[in-house]
């Protein structure tokens, strides 16, 4: 059996109670990795994550926080470095989005989606990268989508937030390079759950249509790569927003 890609990394995933964020945290643990994750939905969704991750080979820690609360995320860093000794991998996985046009959107829809979406992965991002620039190593992958990376009918805000991810991983990739700390944006397609599951039948069918292999993503397909790409293996890649959309 070969080694695994992530033998014994210290990885903490924002938003990984349930969908695409319990997939990371399986595919983590299954190569290997400690993981820890935040939530701010049911404990139930947590505790299955757990459930999940353990039976994946690895002992999850769970933390019932906000990606927005500063103090708490502080608590958090400061518990999973007093705990593990540091954290080599960041995963910036939480998000929202909402089906609104922008004319009837409000101001109050515009800032939670550009809150969660790039301020959460900020404040997560700058409360974790001072222990990887004392460590002189670490990984960080922002979460983004095909919707900020092509133009495709989504939601605005959702777009301008997704977009954004793709200008703040390039930019901080070129800021701690000297630190040996790699940063890539993961942007994938429609899956099958959340925003690909709440679609209208008809633009479903206009995807399906374009996608080259007829076909909506798995979470565990998506979980696999990102595997990959937050591991040593991927030692060379940096700044980059990798398009996971099975051929749009």
């Amino acid at each position: 059996m070969p080694d695994p890609k992530l033998r014994d990394k210290r990885i903490l995933v924002t938003g990984g109670s349930r969908g695409l964020g319990r997939a990371f945290c399986v595919a983590f643990a299954e190569n290997g990795a400690r993981v820890a994750f935040t939530h701010t939905r049911a404990d139930d969704d947590a505790q299955a994550t757990i459930e999940a991750t353990r039976t994946a080979g690895s002992e999850a820690v769970a933390f019932r926080t906000s990606v927005l609360d500063i103090p708490a995320t502080t608590a958090m860093v400061k518990d999973l470095e007093d705990r593990w000794g540091g954290i080599d991998i960041l995963v910036n996985n939480a998000g929202v989005t909402q089906n609104l046009p922008l004319a009837l959107m409000e101001e109050s829809d515009w800032d939670l989606v550009m809150d969660v979406n790039v301020k959460g992965t900020f404040l997560t991002s700058r409360a974790v990268l001072r222990g990887m620039i004392r460590r002189k190593g670490g990984v960080i992958l922002n979460i983004g989508s095909l919707a900020g990376a092509r133009m495709i009918e989504a939601p605005v805000h959702y777009c301008a937030s997704k977009s954004a991810l793709i200008g703040l991983t390039e930019a901080l990739a070129k800021e701690v390079a000297r630190y040996q700390i790699r940063v890539n944006c993961l942007a994938p397609g429609l899956l099958e759950d959340g925003l690909g599951r709440n679609l209208p039948d008809y633009r479903l069918a206009d995807y399906l249509k374009h996608c080259s292999l007829h076909r909506v993503g798995t979470f565990a397909e998506v979980a696999e790569f990102a595997a990959f790409l937050v591991s040593d293996g991927n030692s060379y890649m940096s700044g980059e927003t990798i398009v996971m959309d099975g051929g749009v």
